[in-house]
Formats: structure tokens, C-alpha cells, sequence
């Protein structure tokens, strides 16, 4: 899990280090003049430079070996860093930063980020061939799991999407012909299945996905043909149906329109007679020709 690395700004503790440097100069020349060089007097004792010497090469040591603690941190963005193999921690505050000596930081962007799968080829929940993309959206929240708890999160979350997105693909139809069934095409129900699928693969890196939608979709060429010529034909039958029962509806109404009015008494025949002249006119996909009837029914 993530937790905060111990840190402090980089600008206090490189203030530091300079003033703690020019203490070190001042005891250096302050030690030298009393002892009497720059001043004509020769030293017999090498020893006398000893003390300074230690001081200067002290601080020297503890500046480099300060300086690997420095770094720069972008907005947006976090460091992981290492001490011999172990985890310190993750620091994220923007700015002039500066961490523990001696270790190492790998940096990992915490922006929101986006891929599209390729173009997958599987069977829908019917069998039926389809090809299938997705886009997804996500962004890295936990750094610690996202750079220890798996080898590359970026693959990780490429191969867990297209996982996804098959899996998803055989669980539904691409298209749905039974009311209550969800397909392929249903964009919103589809997305927010994805996601939720999505978010439980990734959790384990430390990812959160912000959303994912398919963007392509399509039957395979070998059955493209097959499948457009299928859905027409679906469409006729609901268009039709569509038709009929308001032409039924239609009738009904006049039948109940002429009997409450007395315009006519029909028997039962020219009833029938009337309902079939009716349906032909509204269900006909062609223009009708009116034939008048000088005739009787009734021989």
C-alpha cells in the first residue's frame, strides 16, 4: 500500500547545507590565522592544518552524499522511493523536494490516461462472429501497488481491457431481439458493466478506471452480408406488425363509429366484407384502386 516517504523542501535543506558550509570556511580560517599562517610565521607542525583540513573534507562528504536526496517533482506526478531494495515511500507534493540520502526514486505520473484496444475478433453470446474495441480511461492512485505489486501496470491494464472486452462480448448478443435482453448495442447498460468489470481487474495494481466504452463494433466480414440482410428482414416484421395493429385499431374504431351513429345496420358478412377492404387499404404497401360495387352480396 501507499504511504508518505518522509521528506522536507529542497530549498531549506540546501540553505542549510551552504550556511553549514560557511560556518566550516569561517572555523577553517579562523583555526589557520590562529596558528599563524597568511600571516609570515612558518608552521613546524603539519599537524596544525589537521583540524581545519577534517572539517572542510566533512562537509564536502556530507554535501555530496545530501545531494542524492534532492529532486523535482512535476504537478501531477509522484516519486516511489527505494532504500537498498525496501520501500520508504511515495511523496507527490509538487516542487523542489528533498528525500532521504542514498536512495532511489522512480517516478510515476498519477495523470489521466487513455488507450484504445485493438480491434477484437470473438463470438457474441448467439455465437455470431463480431469485432469489438473498447477505450479506456484510467489513472494510477495507489503508486506503491502500481510499481510493486505487478511488473508493468501500463501492459497490465492493457491485457486485463482486452480480457475485459472479450469477456464481455460472450456474455451478450450484438443484437437482441427478446425485450429485457441486453446486447452489445445497449452503449449505456454496456459501458457501465465494463467498468465495473474493469475496476475490480485493476484494483490489484492500484489503478482506478474511470470509464470505458466500446467504440467499435461490427459483424465479421464472413457474415456482414448475412446478418445486414437478417436485421432488414427484422425490421420489415416489426414495421409490419407496427401496421397491423394500428389498422386493426382503426377498423374497430369505424365499425364502433357507424354502429353508434345507425349510419348503417351491417350483418355479420358485410361486415367482414368491410374489415377485409379495410385491411388491405391500410396494410398494403401499394397504392389501392377502389372498385365500386354495383352489385349485391347476396345472390
Amino acid at each position: 500500500m501507499e504511504r508518505r516517504a518522509f521528506r522536507l523542501s529542497g530549498f531549506a535543506v540546501l540553505v542549510g547545507l551552504l550556511v553549514l558550509g560557511g560556518v566550516v570556511a569561517v572555523f577553517a580560517l579562523r583555526s589557520l590565522s590562529a596558528d599563524g599562517v597568511g600571516g609570515g610565521t612558518m608552521i613546524d607542525d603539519p599537524g596544525d592544518f589537521a583540524l581545519p583540513g577534517l572539517a572542510v573534507v566533512a562537509w564536502i562528504v556530507v554535501f555530496f552524499i545530501a545531494a542524492t536526496g534532492f529532486t523535482v517533482i512535476n504537478p501531477n506526478e509522484a516519486k516511489v522511493v527505494q532504500f537498498l531494495g525496501r520501500y520508504v515511500g511515495s511523496v507527490s507534493e509538487a516542487g523542489f523536494q528533498w528525500v532521504l540520502p542514498l536512495t532511489t526514486k522512480q517516478r510515476v505520473s498519477r495523470r489521466v490516461r487513455n488507450f484504445e484496444t485493438t480491434k477484437l475478433k470473438v463470438n457474441d453470446a448467439d455465437g455470431n462472429p463480431v469485432e469489438i474495441a473498447a477505450v479506456v480511461v484510467y489513472k494510477v492512485v495507489d503508486t506503491g501497488r502500481a510499481v510493486f505489486a505487478v511488473d508493468d501496470y501500463e501492459e497490465y491494464v492493457a491485457i486485463q481491457s482486452e480480457a475485459a472486452v472479450r469477456h464481455l462480448a460472450t456474455s451478450h448478443p450484438y443484437d437482441s431481439h427478446v425485450e429485457g435482453r441486453t446486447s452489445l448495442r445497449d452503449g449505456a447498460e454496456v459501458a457501465g458493466e465494463l467498468t465495473t468489470e474493469l475496476r475490480e481487474r485493476t484494483d490489484l495494481a492500484g489503478i482506478e478506471v474511470l470509464e470505458a466504452r466500446i467504440t467499435h463494433l461490427a459483424y465479421a466480414p464472413e457474415i456482414a452480408q448475412a446478418m445486414l440482410v437478417r436485421q432488414q428482414a427484422a425490421q420489415v416484421v416489426a414495421a409490419r406488425a407496427h401496421i397491423v395493429e394500428g389498422a386493426v385499431g382503426m377498423v374497430g374504431l369505424a365499425l364502433d363509429r357507424l354502429a353508434a351513429q345507425g349510419v348503417v345496420e351491417l350483418d355479420e358478412e358485410r361486415k367482414a366484407q368491410m374489415v377485409s377492404n379495410l385491411l388491405v387499404v391500410l396494410c398494403g404497401d401499394r397504392a389501392t384502386q377502389p372498385v365500386v360495387n354495383a352489385g349485391s352480396l347476396y345472390a
